[in-house]
This record gives C-alpha cells, structure tokens and sequence, in this order.
C-alpha cells in the first residue's frame, strides 16, 4: 500500500554541507523528520557537487519517513559562476556587470534542462539569457541559428 504523504518542503542548500543548523534544522525538525538522517543521506548524495546551491524537494509522508529530489543549481548561480563575479547588477537596467558568451549559455541551458519547462535547447537559452538580462549580466553576440 502507498505511503501517505503528508507534504512537500523546498529548499537550497550547499552541496555536502548539509547540518542540523538553521535553515535546515528547523524547517524539517518542524515537519517530524529526522534531521540527522536527512542531513547524511543529503551530504552522501551531493559530495560531487560540493560548495554548490542545491534546490532539493524533500516530500514527507505521515509516518515521519522521507524522499527527496536533488535538482541542479540555479540558473542565477551558474550564471554567476561563468561570468566569474560574486553578485549581480543591483540596477541591472542601467548598471551591467558582466558578460557571457552564447556557449556559456547553451552550457547552462543543456545543464539545467531536466529542471525547466521547455522542450527545446533554444527555448532554454532565451531563459538563461533573460535572467541574466534581469541580473546584469550582457550576453556577447547573437542568438546561434542552429542549436542542437
């Protein structure tokens, strides 16, 4: 028979630094899951991607057990990551800080397929692009004609 489940709890954590501290400790301490569990089985999954903002989905069920759903890091992250700087424009219409090139973009774009909704690599590319429009960061040159 299927586990009842009771809900579902997101957050971001670093990769392999997972620890009953806030925000962590709290926000599952709060829902009756086992922290020290969680923080194991968490720290054991993500150690490749060590240092690096994870969005996880952690579903609970109503006998205190869990599962959980690693995603890949945010576009703004990786975007930060590329263009090698700490933050984004805190004006980004008028101040920019940063450039990437397209191939930085389908690079992020190909990545972070599995979390967005589109079907298409272009359609990704013009997602990262507008969230680095919106960050401050300029993309170099124009949009490549044939993506695969």
């Amino acid at each position: 028979m299927a586990k009842e489940v009771a809900g579902q709890l997101k957050l971001q954590i670093k990769g392999g630094a997972a620890n009953p501290s806030p925000p962590v400790g709290p926000a599952l301490g709060s829902k009756g899951i086992n922290i020290m569990d969680f923080c194991k089985q968490f720290n054991a999954r993500t150690q490749d991607k060590a240092g690096k903002v994870l969005p996880v989905v952690i579903t609970y069920y109503s006998d205190k057990s869990f599962d959980f759903i690693v995603k890949n890091p945010p576009i703004a992250v990786q975007l930060l990551e590329a263009s090698k700087k700490k933050a984004g424009s805190a004006e980004p219409n008028r101040v920019k800080v940063a450039q990437v090139t397209w191939e930085q973009v389908q690079a992020i774009a190909t990545d972070k397929m599995t979390d967005l909704n589109c079907f298409k690599v272009e359609s990704a590319m013009k997602m990262v692009a507008g969230t680095a429009r919106s960050m401050g960061i300029t993309v170099k040159g124009k949009f490549p004609e044939n993506v695969e």
